[in-house]
């Protein structure tokens, strides 16, 4: 047995270890799939110029990505896409959702929407710190 450390792995080896780990954790969880979702704003000219991404998972919505760009926050479109997809989730069976958020992000607005911190990981990645936050649906 050989055990080296990579310092720039090629993406192949990732891949792979993802997967294993993958198959072992779908072998051995109670649900069965995992499905992607999403919730997309366009602009006239046919342009993304908001978005989230997320995915279900068993009782589950994870929220992946929520973004609005420079020109549009402050006018309820964050607010819109997020009501879209708590809505798409809950159509899909899920009752809890769970996010995460830098402490420059967004952590006040989505308390707002009843967002409740679970738990604080401090000194990410240097002084910062990341929230991650669960709310019922």
């Amino acid at each position: 047995m050989k055990i080296e450390v990579i310092e720039n792995p090629e993406q192949a080896l990732i891949d792979f270890l993802d997967k294993q780990i993958a198959d072992f954790n779908w072998a051995n969880w109670e649900v069965s799939k995992r499905l992607p979702l999403a919730v997309q704003v366009k602009n006239d000219q046919g342009e993304v110029v908001a978005g989230a991404a997320a995915r279900t998972f068993g009782d589950w919505l994870l929220i992946d990505t929520l973004w609005v760009s420079e020109a549009l926050r402050g006018q309820d479109v964050g607010s819109k896409i997020l009501t879209e997809l708590e809505m798409a989730g809950k159509k899909r069976g899920c009752v809890k959702c769970l996010l995460d958020t830098l402490n420059f992000q967004a952590m006040p607005f989505y308390q707002k929407y009843g967002y409740e911190i679970q738990w604080t990981q401090e000194g990410y990645p240097k002084t910062g710190c990341k929230y991650f936050m669960v709310k019922v649906l």
